[in-house]
């Protein structure tokens, strides 16, 4: 299992950015969520959306449904337990890269969904339909979550079915270079919820939350998600990692087609031959590969490092967070000192901070320090970082113009989120319909 996480070591200079993003879909004429099934459903839509993509794209099947496509390009699109529609972007070099990836990803998917009537919505949480409201896709993994999530939070299942994000997965070097970026990524992450809060509605109203989506995720399921404190240990590694995963309960055994609820049980009985009801029965690397996934950290390490704090938002912050999360650790200057920025910090400070950002975004606390102060500071390292980089587009732009958005917040001192609910009041008249065309992909 170490040797599978270290395989993913990648050298300075060839290491690469993948990003993934979410969005909800609904029905034009009256808003609705879209389901899998119908005419105008996401089974439909992913048929649509397979033939967009031209020969060079698979489908991904499960029981005879289509549940996602593989691109020639080498990324993904698949499908989260509510529809929300993810792109996960093949590893490229650089935010030029980034970007255009996801332009060309939009633009499929509009021309897939204009004629079904389906429109793609950006932002962190559902502000509009209840839990009750959203259908679960037909994957069996998610019918498992589903029963389990009721048992250890009260927020899992909003979160499996209203919640979006976007997401960046960085490389590294080597085992130190892992524990350097993992514990001042982690450390600093709430920092990156409040540049990114997008989700201040919640059942047709403001929620009281600027990411409400955060807050879903601080009672979703402690023994999978949240801050691990084990990454703030002076010997954190591989190894450790590994304990921490191990001990995150089990969800199911993908066999075939078929998926298995052992939900609650442990790996640990597993590997000794003890799992209850597959006694005798030992794992395979594929058994461990499936159960990784099933861990939720704000940070998450698998062959790379999974940036996983942000709200979903609008195209331009798509790109934003690959930038900013680059600028920070794929350059050694700007490492070092978001390293130092980090260094008081710890578990139960980044956990406090979780609920503070969630709450009061930038006006929020990490350790004691203002965030906006915080988030000034980084987005000037990363900014700093980019230059250094210098990967020139073909009109001589180099990456920092991907900031650009973040700036914005700081110098406004508005995040996405505030300015939603400044156009609630006093442009939508709290109308809250009409967040579905202005934040809509077009």
């Amino acid at each position: 299992m170490i040797a599978w996480i270290a395989d993913g070591e990648t050298p300075v200079g060839e290491q690469k950015i993948g990003t993934e993003h979410e969005k909800f879909l609904f029905h034009r004429h009256d808003l609705a969520p879209v389901a899998y099934e119908g005419e105008a459903g996401i089974g439909a839509l992913l048929g649509r959306l397979l033939t967009e993509l031209g020969p060079g794209a698979e489908p991904i099947m499960e029981k005879g449904n289509i549940i996602g496509i593989i691109d020639s390009d080498g990324g993904a699109v698949t499908l989260e337990p509510g529809g929300q529609l993810e792109l996960s972007g093949a590893p490229l070099d650089d935010i030029h890269q980034t970007c255009n990836e996801t332009g060309r990803h939009l633009r499929h998917m509009q021309a897939a969904a204009a004629p079904l009537d389906i429109g793609m919505l950006g932002i962190g949480y559902h502000p509009t339909a209840r839990r009750e409201d959203i259908g679960f896709m037909p994957k069996g993994r998610y019918r498992i979550m589903s029963r389990h999530m009721p048992k250890v939070g009260t927020l899992g299942l909003d979160m499996m079915l209203r919640t979006c994000t976007v997401q960046v997965n960085l490389d590294f070097s080597d085992e130190a270079d892992m524990r350097q970026k993992f514990r001042t990524s982690l450390a600093l992450q709430p920092v990156a919820t409040a540049l990114f809060a997008n989700s201040p509605f919640k059942d047709g109203a403001p929620s009281g939350w600027l990411s409400t989506r955060a807050q879903a995720w601080t009672d979703t399921d402690a023994a999978r998600s949240g801050v691990p404190a084990c990454v703030f240990d002076d010997y954190f590694g591989y190894e450790q990692w590994i304990d921490y995963i191990l001990d995150v309960p089990m969800y199911f055994l993908h066999r075939g087609d078929d998926y298995i609820d052992v939900a609650g049980r442990s790996f640990r009985d597993f590997m000794d031959g003890m799992l209850t009801g597959f006694e005798g029965q030992m794992p395979s690397m594929a058994d461990f590969q499936d159960h990784i996934t099933t861990a939720f950290p704000e940070v998450r390490l698998k062959r790379f490092l999974e940036m996983r704090g942000a709200d979903g938002g609008a195209w331009g912050n798509i790109c934003a967070l690959p930038a900013f999360w680059v600028g920070l650790l794929y350059d050694e200057e700007a490492l070092e000192e978001a390293t130092a920025l980090a260094a008081p910090l710890g578990a139960d400070d980044v956990m406090a901070a979780r609920l503070s950002v969630a709450r009061d975004g930038l006006r929020g606390q990490l350790g004691g320090r203002d965030v906006h102060d915080l988030a000034a500071r980084l987005v000037e390292l990363a900014s700093a970082g980019l230059r250094r980089r210098a990967r020139i587009d073909d009109s001589g732009g180099d990456e920092t113009g991907y900031l650009a958005p973040l700036r914005n917040a700081l110098a406004s001192g508005e995040t996405p989120a505030e300015r939603l609910l400044r156009l609630y009041r006093d442009s939508w008249d709290g109308d809250l319909a009409r967040i579905f065309e202005a934040e809509r992909y077009s």
